[in-house]
């Protein structure tokens, strides 16, 4: 099958075997993405989280085919050293990982929350985030989901650390 999906601002067109293969796969396999986690492959764990047209998915789960002309967009879309996104600026101030396996997944649905609720209270971060962490470091998450949301609107100045 081929398919045509924007990454990143990029178009990719691909030849997939498999129309129902997760779009995880694709992007980490195919596009050799490697950000994107694979976790639990049930989509209950939420390493996999990234956009597609902009709402957070679970990409073990997500079958290619419903990518098909759409935007999808991974942790190595939102930003970089020089311009991080104001979440990756907030985990590093932070100080959000313990292993990391999981953060670009809880990265990508905070993004996704900021996206939908700007200032966001502990109840919308607890109803909406619900990835999962084995270290546990659910609490930093919360400060910089906070703290994100500040940056985003421009109401923390340059006290930040680069990445």
């Amino acid at each position: 099958m081929k398919i045509s999906i924007t990454v990143n601002g990029v178009v990719k067109a691909l030849e997939i075997a498999d129309e129902n293969t997760p779009l995880l796969w694709v992007i980490r396999d195919t596009l050799n993405l490697k950000g994107t986690k694979f976790g639990c492959g049930k989509a209950a764990c939420g390493a996999c989280t990234l956009h597609v047209d902009g709402e957070a998915v679970r990409s073990c789960s997500y079958p290619v085919k419903f990518a098909e002309g759409k935007e999808v967009t991974t942790i190595e879309g939102l930003g970089d050293r020089e311009n991080p996104h104001p979440v990756q600026q907030a985990w590093i101030d932070e100080i959000v990982p313990q292993c990391g396996y999981c953060q670009p997944g809880f990265m990508m649905a905070t993004v996704a929350l900021l996206n939908k609720v700007p200032t966001p209270t502990d109840e919308d971060i607890d109803k909406n985030i619900i990835n999962v962490c084995r270290c546990g470091t659910y609490y930093r998450m919360r400060k910089a989901i906070h703290k994100a949301a500040k940056l985003q609107a421009g109401k923390v100045m340059n006290e930040s650390k680069t990445l």
